[in-house]
This record gives C-alpha cells, sequence and structure tokens, in this order.
C-alpha cells in the first residue's frame, strides 16, 4: 500500500511550553526566510506555539502572507462550560486554527488522558473543521517486551472510535516513541517506518484501504536535521512532529528543507 501514492509531507513544530508572543513572531518571521516557497510547493508546516501566542502567530501569518498552517497543542472537547483553564475547538477555529495535537504523550502522562477523552477530542477537532494529529507511541519498557505493535494499535483504534471512514482519510497520525522524546535518542528509519507502516494498516483494518492511502503519518522523537532527510525517505512516513528542534528557526528550517538535503 505504501508504494500507491506518495502523500504530502507534513512538517508541525510543537513548542510545547515555550517562547512568549514576541518571541514566537520572531520566529515565524525568520523561519518564513529561511524557507522557500518552492520547498512549500511540496512541503506542508504547521507551527503550534502555547495558546498565548496564538493569536500572534495568526496575525503575523496572515498579514505577511507566510504560507505555515496555524496549529494548536491541544484542546477540550467540550464546546463550552465550567472548564476552567480550558480552550475549546470553536475557539481555535475562530482563530485560522488547521491542526490540533491530540493525545500527546505529555497530555496522557502528566494530565491523565485516557483514551476516551482523546477519541472526543479526535472527534470535536474534527466537528470544528480542523485536523487533528493523534499522538501515539510506546515506552521503552513496552518496546523491549516487543509491545511496540499492540500498544500504538490500540491507542489509535481508541482514537478513532467514532470517526467516519471519509473523516479518518483527511486526518494526521504522529508516531512518537515515548522513550525517544527529548532524549537525544531516535528510532532508526527503518524502525520508525516498521512502526508507521503497521498504524496504516490499523487504519486500513478500521477505515478501508482509501483511507489508509490517504491519512498522513508523521514521526516525532528527536527529529533533527542530519536524520529528517533519512526518515522521509521511507514509504510510510509522510512527515515530522518536531519538538526541541523547532524552537529555533536556525534548527528547524533544515529539517523543513530536507528535500534539498537529501538532493
Amino acid at each position: 500500500m505504501s508504494g500507491e501514492q506518495r502523500r504530502r509531507p507534513l512538517i508541525s513544530a510543537n513548542w510545547k511550553m515555550h517562547l512568549n508572543h514576541f518571541e514566537a513572531i520572531q520566529q515565524v518571521q525568520k523561519l518564513s526566510y529561511l524557507v522557500s516557497t518552492e520547498e512549500l510547493e511540496s512541503v506542508d508546516v504547521s507551527i503550534h506555539p502555547p495558546f498565548v501566542d496564538i493569536r500572534s502567530v495568526q496575525t503575523v501569518l496572515e498579514s505577511d502572507g507566510i504560507g505555515f498552517a496555524l496549529g494548536a497543542q491541544n484542546c477540550h472537547p467540550e464546546a463550552s462550560g465550567a472548564f476552567t483553564g480550558e480552550v475549546s475547538t470553536q475557539m481555535l477555529a475562530k482563530l485560522h486554527v488547521h491542526y490540533v495535537i491530540v493525545g500527546h504523550s505529555e497530555r496522557r502522562t502528566l494530565f491523565g488522558e485516557s483514551d476516551d477523552f482523546v477519541a472526543a477530542k479526535v472527534r470535536a477537532v474534527h466537528a470544528a473543521g480542523m485536523t487533528p494529529i493523534i499522538c501515539v507511541g510506546e515506552t521503552l519498557d513496552e518496546r523491549e517486551a516487543d509491545a511496540t505493535e499492540a500498544r500504538v494499535a490500540r491507542q489509535l483504534e481508541a482514537a478513532l472510535d467514532g470517526s467516519s471512514p471519509d473523516a479518518i482519510a483527511g486526518f494526521v497520525v504522529a508516531y512518537e516513541p515515548i522513550w525517544a522524546i527529548g532524549t537525544g535518542r531516535v528510532a532508526s528509519a527503518d524502525d520508525a517506518q516498521a512502526v508507521c507502516h503497521h498504524l496504516r494498516a490499523v487504519v486500513e483494518e478500521i477505515a478501508g484501504s482509501s483511507a489508509a492511502a490517504s491519512i498522513r503519518i508523521q514521526y516525532g522523537g528527536s527529529v533533527k536535521a542530519d536524520n529528517a532527510a533519512e526518515l522521509m525517505a521511507r514509504p510510510d512516513i509522510d512527515g515530522a512532529l518536531v519538538g526541541g528542534a523547532s524552537l529555533d528557526a536556525d534548527t528547524f528550517a533544515p529539517i523543513v528543507n530536507f528535500r534539498s538535503a537529501a538532493g
């Protein structure tokens, strides 16, 4: 299946709890100078700043005509209500957010988000006209116990529960081995490909071959300029969800420009 078509890569910058709104504007503007319009003809880029930066980033993207998509790092599945400190999908959609990260391992681990809660967010993001980036991944213990495929399959099956095949076809999945996030360790390109291929097979079982062929699957976990091209060359890896290396335009731009590096 992976050879049937080549999906357009999506490179996403997850800034986590870094960069105030002044720094955010500076980084986006700098990145726009380092990524050519020619690159953006074949690669999609999404920027996921902290909530307090989103309006500022939206303004600079739109006023300067910068071809990056605006993203969010999280959301609440309810449209409104007594949820102090939370942000709804409708609020994000009004700011022209296009992609929303859902079920990141830090949300699951540090904030106790369940599979059911993640699935509710996926449905809410799609209902609001945005695209979820659904994160799945295994711990080091699970990997060493040969439980990787079972673990990520369970997470993905749960996240897609209640979504139609047509909706699933437009989703993004991010495979993030938890043991590689922020550690400097990275799965080999072949290992990452194997898991991403397995995830595509899971989608095919749930939603059919058309959805499986269309859905984009990112790799995330210490992605840097020196391994981006090798990862992107694998047939089932359709982009990257980048953490630490996305905080500085000088380190993120070469990842976006991976085609130039490979060539």
